[in-house]
């Protein structure tokens, strides 16, 4: 099954996007990773936003 998505994303729409990981620091001094999927055009803005 994993192949099959896979093949999905490699072509078609599935090319437009990128999961994007950022660091977040919280309140209590530890670090958190948020995670998302974003078109590629707004890979940037994701990463600048706090």
């Amino acid at each position: 099954m994993a192949k099959k998505v896979v093949a999905t994303l490699k072509s078609g729409k599935g090319k437009e996007f990128s999961k994007v990981i950022k660091m977040v620091k919280s309140s209590s001094g530890s670090y958190t990773f948020r995670e998302e999927v974003v078109h590629n055009d707004h890979v940037k803005d994701f990463l600048k936003n706090k």
